[in-house]
Parts: structure tokens; C-alpha cells; sequence
């Protein structure tokens, strides 16, 4: 089954100086396990590209949520760059993009499907 992140949760981000910060919350206990298999530094790296330097994930289980580090990533800092809204609030909408390919059985699918909108 194939699922965008905002199906499974929600994010939040946050900067300081060149570093920009997004943690990832499952909206369902159930889901975190396959997200922390799933959700890694490779993958964020891989659809950030050039965006950010190096990543760092920490894992938050009492939260059911993983958080990000991603060093380089505001273009020298927020407020020192000349980019048009250099925060890391928009990395946080751009992570819910991720497609991730998930296995799951049909009581977790089903538990997914209704979940999404209408228009999906």
C-alpha cells in the first residue's frame, strides 16, 4: 500500500541559525513502528537533495515521533540569508509529501483508507 506521510501524522518544524528541525508525530500508536522503520536519514536526505547537509534522526517513542536535524539546510540562517521565507516551516509541509511504500495487513489498511479524503 502506497501512502503520503499526511496520512499517517503530522509535522512541526522549527530553525536555529542554519539548522532546520522538523519532527514527524503518527497520528496512531499503531503506525509509529512502521514509520520508524520506514521514515530514515536516507530517505530524507534523498528527497531534500541538496536542500540540507547532513541529517540526524532521533527517535521519540513516548510521542510516537521522530525528529530531524538537518544541518546547512536555511541558506546560512534566517536571518542572515537573502531567500524569500528561509524558514524551516515550509521542510515541514515538504516532509508530509513523502510516498512511502508500507506493509501492512488489511485491518491497518482499511484503518488508513478512511482516513483520507474523499478526493484521494
Amino acid at each position: 500500500m502506497k501512502v503520503r506521510l499526511h496520512e499517517l501524522g503530522h509535522a512541526r518544524a522549527g530553525d536555529k541559525g542554519n539548522t532546520s528541525i522538523v519532527s514527524f508525530f503518527c497520528y496512531d500508536h499503531d503506525d509509529y513502528s512502521i514509520i520508524r522503520h520506514l521514515l530514515t536519514v536516507e530517505l530524507v536526505e534523498g528527497h531534500f537533495g541538496d536542500l540540507v547537509g547532513e541529517v540526524r534522526r532521533y527517535e521519540v517513542p513516548t510521542l510516537d515521533a521522530l525528529h530531524f536535524v538537518m544541518a546547512d539546510a536555511l541558506a546560512g540562517g534566517v536571518t542572515t540569508s537573502v531567500a524569500l521565507d528561509a524558514h524551516g516551516k515550509t521542510r515541514s509541509f515538504a516532509l508530509l509529501d513523502i510516498e512511502l511504500e508500507i506493509p501492512v495487513d488489511s485491518d491497518a489498511a482499511s484503518r488508513i483508507r478512511a482516513k483520507r479524503s474523499p478526493n484521494e
